[in-house]
């Protein structure tokens, strides 16, 4: 994949630690988001940095995009996760203790 990337979206990868650690650090993101999944109630809080996980890529790739820096692809993807972004907060909001809500 690093050398696809590459060639796909030049200039190729000149720090591949770069490249895996985004890796490692999206994967481990994608395994939150399904253990959220099993019991939305109970990991209710993890969905505050999940949010904010989405964002911070929207934000980012948003800049880039009105600079001219990405291309529609990668605009799209952030698009994507905007869309994630606001179904978190949805659901933030839905899994709120009856407590919380009359305030």
């Amino acid at each position: 994949m690093e050398q696809q990337i590459g060639l796909d979206f030049p200039p190729p990868i000149s720090h591949p630690e770069y490249f895996y650690g985004f890796v490692g650090v999206t994967l481990a993101w994608q395994i939150l988001f399904l253990v959220l999944s099993t019991d939305p109630v109970r990991y209710r809080i993890m969905m505050l940095p999940s949010i904010l996980e989405k964002l911070s890529y929207v934000v980012a790739v948003g800049w880039l995009f009105a600079l001219e820096r990405v291309g529609a692809l990668v605009f799209n993807f952030a698009v994507l996760n905007l869309l994630l972004a606001v179904l978190f907060v949805v659901s933030y909001l839905k899994t709120c203790p009856a407590s919380e809500s009359s305030t």
